[in-house]
């Protein structure tokens, strides 16, 4: 049998995605250090970030609490 996580784990989890997200395009997100480098960072943070949000979302049974 597949186990798939809850609702609170899977919202658990969007909220740590999140706060990592913020502290990574603070340190090396768009319009940190030259141009270029920002901009690049910036643009796979922001990819990896929607691939592993849709994954989550995808992962979870919104229906199960724990």
């Amino acid at each position: 049998m597949e186990r798939r996580q809850g609702c609170l784990e899977g919202l658990f989890e969007l909220l740590l995605l999140n706060v990592l997200f913020d502290w990574l395009q603070r340190r090396f997100g768009f319009g940190r250090g030259c141009s270029c480098t920002g901009c690049g960072c910036g643009l796979v943070l922001t990819i990896l970030f929607i691939v592993l949000f849709v994954s989550t979302c995808m992962g979870t049974d919104w229906t199960r609490l724990w």
